[in-house]
């Protein structure tokens, strides 16, 4: 093997490498969008009255940053929540944990107002591991129904600080 092959091998190695943990590394405060494909499911809904109804569930699915890196790109997501309807407009509270292809988390509990389009909200986060442990802040979110057997379309957006 020639030394010009060696050293240029060695200085893309270390290129790499240095890029890897660039994109491990998140600045200290900023913001970022992500959007998220749901599943849904949950127990039937209970009838409280003439036109209200309240229930609980969970969503799982998968995360992607609008970038197509970064931030909880390419992770898995679930939710668990609470709601009630008062007809058909109502209130929504929950916990979601947010996942990046590493398996770092950013947990974070909503709330919400609900329609039979799907609803809008704001996360706060409330906890996070690996590069997110110690991370503060919150968000919009908003989710349309795409389907008929339980399947969600969300577009979230986080404004955070690391310490």
């Amino acid at each position: 093997m020639s030394k010009s092959f060696v050293v240029f091998l060695a200085g893309a190695s270390i290129t790499a490498w240095c890029a890897g943990a660039a994109a491990d590394t998140l600045p200290k405060a900023g913001s970022f969008s992500w959007h998220t494909g749901w599943k849904a499911a949950g127990s039937p809904p209970f009838t409280v009255a003439d036109k209200q109804m309240m229930g609980s569930g969970g969503v799982t699915g998968v995360t992607f940053n609008d970038k197509g890196a970064g931030p909880l790109h390419g992770g898995p997501a679930n939710c668990f929540d609470a709601w009630y309807m008062v007809d058909g407009r109502g209130k929504d509270k929950g916990f979601c944990t947010f996942s990046d292809a590493d398996g770092d988390r950013i947990v974070t509990e909503f709330t919400g107002d609900l329609s039979a389009e799907g609803g809008t909200g704001t996360n706060v986060i409330v906890g996070g591991t690996g590069k997110y442990s110690g991370i503060t802040g919150s968000g919009p979110w908003k989710c349309k129904w795409a389907g008929g057997n339980g399947e969600l379309a969300c577009n979230q957006r986080l404004d955070y600080k690391l310490p």
